[in-house]
């Protein structure tokens, strides 16, 4: 028997292409159609797995996954949402199921996009897994971004560095300093490489019974670390752009996971950078833990936190309580906030 050759990379993201063109047109021509009350089933649970336009797949109890519709009374429903859903008695039937509601969220990450406003990702969030990497490059500026954003939804986030069997004298110092100021805080760091192996069990562990979800920018490594994580999952990885640095975006839908060891994975779309213009100032400061301790102290009640006098911040910082980098990083944050907020103002199209 002649064995088959495994696909490549082009041939990868043609079929993934492909498949999504042809779930787009089954959308449109599905929207047309209406199902009776009296062709549906009674009313059970089940879990959003990913939502396509105007559908979702909905994974019920049994584990069965359909593709529903959904009741117009519904405002909101993401990758993770816990729904009410009524499927259709006639499994030949081209629409599946109607999901009829969506319980309450215990959590939500929103994602704040220049074109839409702030955007619901996935719902239901146990623990945020901020994935960093040796290349393309290391940098504590994303990491905080991140975790601002983590801080702010208050959903427990984790710091993972990809890559680390890339790590050398050269760089392995500055990193390690790095990642150490970060558990000096209290956030847990995990050093992991989907290629040799390292860490992986120990993240494994972590990712036991709890919904996780990945975030970080393109290029770190995710979709690697899921298919280290979940063989069976087979997600497409992107090579680095030899012109830019930067990865290639390789997931296009949020979709929601499982470990056969319990614990599920919403696998979100990647984005370079995690924008944060939907803030306010003195919530972006709050998300820096350390500084709690130091908000309100300052002379004045207008404090920048910059050469104001008596600033309760810049003295901690210069008494070495809290990191030079992160002080730096929460100014370049406030500096891009209102960067941000202009050219969405001026995006054309955006108001109408």
């Amino acid at each position: 028997m002649t064995k088959k050759k495994p696909l490549n990379r082009g041939q990868l993201r043609r079929m993934r292409a492909n498949h999504e063109k042809r779930l787009q047109k089954a959308d449109q021509q599905n929207q047309s159609l209406d199902i009776q009350d009296s062709s549906l089933g009674p009313e059970q649970p089940g879990t959003v797995i990913s939502r396509f336009g105007q559908h979702a797949d909905i994974e019920t109890q049994d584990g069965q996954v359909t593709r529903c519709n959904m009741r117009r009374t519904i405002g909101s429903l993401v990758c993770g949402d816990k729904v009410v859903v009524r499927l259709n008695k006639d499994i030949q039937a081209a629409i599946g199921g109607v999901v009829e509601a969506v319980h309450p969220r215990t959590s939500s990450l929103s994602r704040p996009d220049l074109y839409d406003g702030v955007k619901i990702i996935a719902a239901n969030i146990d623990q945020i897994l901020i994935v960093s990497s040796v290349l393309p490059s290391f940098t504590t500026q994303i990491i905080d971004r991140y975790l601002v954003a983590s801080e702010d939804t208050e959903i427990p986030p984790v710091i993972v560095l990809n890559k680390v069997d890339l790590l050398d004298d050269t760089n392995r110092r500055e990193i390690e300093a790095a990642l150490q100021r970060y558990r000096d805080i209290g956030y847990p760091v995990y050093l992991v490489s989907s290629r040799s192996g390292e860490g992986i069990a120990e993240l494994k562990e972590l990712l036991k019974d709890k919904t996780s979800v990945f975030a970080g920018q393109s290029g770190v490594g995710k979709s690697s670390l899921i298919n280290a994580l979940m063989p069976d999952a087979q997600l497409l990885t992107g090579a680095i752009s030899d012109v830019s640095g930067l990865g290639q975006h390789t997931t296009t839908t949020a979709k929601l996971l499982h470990f056969a060891s319990g614990g599920d994975l919403i696998d979100s779309p990647g984005v370079r950078e995690f924008a944060l213009w939907h803030l306010p100032a003195d919530r972006v400061g709050w998300c820096f833990v350390e500084f709690r301790d130091y908000l309100g102290g300052c002379k004045f009640r207008d404090c920048k936190h910059g050469d104001d006098p008596g600033c309760a911040l810049r003295e901690a910082v210069e008494a070495g309580k809290i990191a030079k980098d992160r002080f730096q990083n929460y100014h370049r944050i406030i500096a891009s906030l209102d960067e941000q907020r202009h050219a969405r103002h001026f995006r054309p199209g955006l108001d109408d």
